[in-house]
């Protein structure tokens, strides 16, 4: 797998990573570690966190597996979007609805939706220096780290970074060792505004990008892209059934026909990685025979 190396932080890593959101979602505490190892097997050494992820414990799963894979891996968290204050109640209602949507997987949607609308975050984020130290210190906690090699303000804007403080202290943290670089990490639109007028923020952006998107003007700030396929597959899919001669250019780099629906989501979704241990692992929670929501 291609490695990059990660803004001049002195580390290398995958060029591929693995974001977190499902984890201790719809899957459990065991399931989520079986995710994540069947990733790191796969080759993946990056791996994308949030504390609102997993209704505020996917961090803390992402912890109990940096316990054996800490020095071998990179890891992103944010700052901004706050966990559920809810969490017991989220636990307990996730537990009761995992047998359900394993029995009828038709209603995996609706009741995450429910569960989602009950824990979001009741107000905006404060990007203050002093909510983002205590939300440093927790970060630390709960992946059993003393580092973190990229840390986000989580869907900022130009509006939210006018505590000078902050900067200050996203840069003391770099010197003290407690965080690699820093960045932000919201929508393309806030993300291109935020490089224009909060440059000194914007070591790392991250935002939803693809290939079928308009180019990305050039900035000095080191880029992280998500959603790169997930909303654009059919997409993709549709213009090779339609355009042969692109259909072979894809065909012959993969060495697959990339015409074919399942084939090309084989090669390029990130809920296949091309391994057998990910299909392993995929079928021993959901069932043999089921398809990654890339397919569906």
């Amino acid at each position: 797998m291609q490695t990059v190396e990660l803004d001049k932080i002195g580390r290398r890593t995958t060029r591929l990573g693995y974001g977190c959101s499902s984890l201790m979602g719809a899957m459990g505490h065991e399931q989520s570690l079986s995710m994540l190892e069947a990733a790191f097997d796969a080759g993946i050494r990056h791996f994308d966190v949030a504390p609102m992820y997993g209704f505020g414990q996917a961090e803390s799963c992402l912890g109990d597996f940096l316990v054996r894979h800490r020095s071998d891996v990179t890891v992103t968290t944010k700052f901004g979007i706050a966990p559920p204050k809810r969490q017991g109640f989220m636990s307990l209602a996730r537990s009761i609805a995992r047998p359900v949507v394993r029995a009828l997987p038709g209603l995996k949607k609706g009741m995450m939706q429910v569960v989602s609308k009950t824990g979001a975050p009741a107000e905006r984020p404060k990007f203050s220096a002093q909510a983002a130290q205590a939300s440093l210190e927790q970060s630390l906690r709960e992946l059993k780290t003393d580092r973190i090699d990229v840390w986000l303000l989580h869907e900022a804007t130009v509006d939210d970074l006018r505590d000078e403080g902050l900067l200050r202290l996203l840069n003391d943290s770099v010197t003290a060792g407690k965080i690699g670089t820093f960045g932000v990490g919201s929508e393309r639109a806030s993300a291109e505004e935020l490089m224009g007028e909060r440059p000194d923020y914007c070591r790392v952006v991250q935002f939803e990008w693809s290939v079928m998107d308009d180019p990305v003007r050039s900035s000095g700030s080191f880029r992280i892209h998500h959603r790169a396929l997930t909303e654009n597959f059919r997409i993709l899919h549709k213009q090779l059934v339609a355009d042969a001669a692109k259909a072979a250019r894809w065909s012959h780099e993969v060495g697959a026909d990339c015409a074919e629906r399942e084939t090309l989501a084989a090669k390029s979704g990130p809920a296949q990685v091309a391994t057998e241990s990910y299909r392993k692992n995929w079928d021993a929670i959901y069932g043999r025979g089921r398809k990654p929501s890339l397919l569906n």
